[in-house]
């Protein structure tokens, strides 16, 4: 039966695509709900649970990023390669941060500590432009 399963989560989906579609054309970091009424544009019927389920597994792929900010309710992002963002504190509105900062971080802290750094996240917080 857990073979059953795995087959099922590699499957293509028309509702993981649409999904999958709609977080790729949006720079604003949507939560969820946002997403969902978006997909329910292209397929009405599709429930929220469903959308839960395909964004959690696109994330766990590492297809989307899930990004907690401790709100209780999780954005996504549709990058998935290592970026940093800036948060408004005003509007809540996430940003990705597109200049690019010191590449090697990961390399100079495992050679300096002896760590093994798989990933990080670096997070900026602050006023946006619309909101000073």
């Amino acid at each position: 039966m857990e073979n059953t399963k795995k087959i099922a989560e590699v499957r293509r989906s028309r509702q993981r695509e649409v999904l999958f579609k709609v977080l790729k054309g949006t720079k604003s970091h949507p939560t969820a709900d946002w997403i969902y009424h978006e997909v329910r544009k292209t397929l009405p019927r599709i429930s929220l649970g469903t959308v839960y389920r395909n964004l959690r597994l696109l994330a766990e792929r590492g297809e989307i990023l899930e990004l907690h900010y401790g709100d209780g309710q999780s954005r996504f992002d549709g990058t998935p390669e290592n970026h940093y963002h800036f948060n408004c504190q005003t509007c809540g509105k996430v940003y990705d941060v597109e200049e690019p900062l010191k590449k090697d971080m990961e390399r100079d802290l495992s050679k300096k500590l002896g760590f093994i750094v798989n990933h990080h996240r670096v997070e900026f917080y602050g006023i946006c432009m619309d909101c000073q």
